[in-house]
């Protein structure tokens, strides 16, 4: 994609002590430090920038830079041989990074991990009700039985990073991985490192070491990389994107949304739902707090994904409407006064404290008794995912969700089903929509999704979706590096070169 050119910098800021990098070692500035390096926790944004693919592998990895869609990782290749299950080759010749030797029972032991009561992994929402039964050919073939049978199977191991089987059914700090880097240093709150390692069974990375540090304003992440302190800082804002030579814009597959409570009152309530809906104002976000390019939002996919649904409109911008609703719904009998806390993650992308602030003032405006909490990741985490904290009321989450895998299944069961650990919803016909388009094939199982999505947005209006983002990077001028739709969720060091 061509860097683009997008407002002015803002005003002057002081930069920290210098940090630039000489020679192959590079420095990467975040937007939030990361409160766990456990590779079960890759698929969340804030620690797959730093683990995914770097320290840790998948079995099969998407392919987002061209058309060669599903690629081999950690597996050669894969066979389906019916009845729901599929066969791995894995590929010989790897070892982890302490020098044990990479096995079928290494992969085994990382999914007996992900699906353990003990701990609690990302990468588990992502797999629905699916029940996976692995079973150990030999140490380079496994079987892996889905129940019920999932045709995208072989996608769905690109989400898992594989660990030693020694590792404990506990989250770790200092995780050991089959990639071609090993992380030397944490320092919590300061910086991570990655050095490069011999024995990766691919090909070296150009990147000898990798040190990560964290810079809450983004203003200051790109001064950082503008005066050679830093080398990449993966989110900045519009305003701070002065500099066509650096920075660049691309579509994030990041979808910003609020998550309500369908069985709170008085969101339990559907014109409720769809006052929240016609009482904010969309447009007026972009091109002023979100960059220009950022799409509205009517599914909680981008418009690349299967099934994608162009008949869907966003609600409109409508307090009028709002006000009405609300006042139906109270005649009724429903509480409209309860408390609605908004409750938003420090950092999540650029400007999320105007933009929660803004949509705080929007519902205020039309008679809502709204108020906004910020806070950390990890507090964020316990709002976000079951079990959800009691409260008079209902909570509202400021939620950004990636998908860039292309398929709704990564998204649709954790979010919409009954069960779903991010779900507000309990609906029984939509708890079947899922499963079916979920086990479809082909053209039927676009036309399902498109269904679901329908059902979604326009039946039983399940969430206040949002936009659809833009991410802004800025990179070093050294670098031969483009940031892609990946980049918000992973930063794989070994597609950075040097110029």
């Amino acid at each position: 994609m061509k860097p683009l050119l997008v407002g002015a910098l803002l005003a002057s800021t002081s930069v920290t002590s210098a940090l630039a990098q000489t020679g192959t070692d590079i420095t990467v500035v975040l937007s939030e430090e990361l409160d766990l390096v456990e590779p079960c926790m890759a698929t969340r944004s804030n620690i797959g920038r730093v683990i995914m693919q770097n320290i840790s592998e998948t079995l099969t990895e998407l392919d987002v830079r061209g058309d060669a869609g599903l690629m081999p990782r950690l597996a050669e290749s894969w066979e389906d041989k019916g009845n729901g299950t599929w066969q791995f080759k894995l590929r010989q010749g790897v070892t982890f990074s302490d020098g044990s030797a990479f096995d079928a029972g290494d992969v085994k032991h990382s999914f007996d991990r992900v699906f353990s009561e003990a701990i609690t992994c990302e990468s588990k929402r992502y797999f629905a009700d699916t029940k996976l039964t692995f079973d150990v050919v030999d140490d380079t073939t496994i079987n892996v039985k889905a129940e019920p049978a999932q045709p995208i199977l072989p996608l769905l191991m690109s989400l898992v990073t594989i660990v030693p089987s020694e590792t404990p059914m506990e989250f770790v700090r200092d995780p050991i991985g089959t990639g071609p880097y090993v992380m030397t240093e944490w320092t919590a709150g300061q910086q991570i490192v990655l050095d490069r390692r011999d024995g990766y069974w691919g090909a070296q990375p150009a990147v000898t070491k990798a040190t990560y540090v964290f810079r809450s304003e983004p203003a200051v992440r790109a001064g950082m990389v503008a005066a050679g302190e830093a080398d990449i800082a993966p989110q900045i804002t519009a305003e701070a994107a002065d500099n066509p030579a650096t920075d660049f814009a691309y579509p994030n597959s990041e979808t910003v949304y609020l998550r309500l409570e369908n069985l709170d009152a008085p969101t339990s309530d559907i014109r409720i739902r769809k006052a929240l809906n016609a009482a904010i104002d969309r447009e007026a976000f972009i091109g002023t707090l979100l960059p220009a390019g950022t799409e509205l939002a009517v599914a909680m996919v981008p418009p690349t994904t299967l099934g994608w649904n162009p008949n869907l409109k966003p609600p409109a911008f409508d307090p009028e409407l709002a006000k009405q609703l609300i006042a139906e719904a109270k005649a009724d009998g429903v509480d409209t006064s309860l408390p609605i806390e908004i409750i938003a993650r420090t950092e999540n992308f650029p400007n999320v404290t105007e933009v929660a602030e803004a949509l705080t003032q929007m519902l205020t405006d039309v008679g809502f008794n709204a108020s906004l909490r910020m806070v950390e990741v990890a507090e964020h985490e316990q709002f976000y995912s079951k079990p959800y904290p009691e409260f008079e009321g209902t909570r509202l989450v400021v939620a950004q969700h990636d998908n860039s895998r292309g398929d709704p299944v990564f998204s649709m069961f954790f979010k919409y089903a009954s069960d779903g650990t991010q779900s507000g919803v309990a609906d029984p016909a939509l708890d079947e929509m899922i499963a079916k388009a979920s086990a479809a094939t082909g053209d039927e199982r676009a036309a399902l999704w498109s269904e679901t999505f329908a059902y979604v947005h326009d039946t039983i209006v399940a969430d206040v979706l949002l936009f659809h983002m833009v991410g802004l990077s800025r990179v070093s001028e050294r670098l031969d590096f483009t940031p892609t739709i990946a980049t918000n969720a992973q930063l794989q060091l070994s597609e950075i070169n040097f110029k």
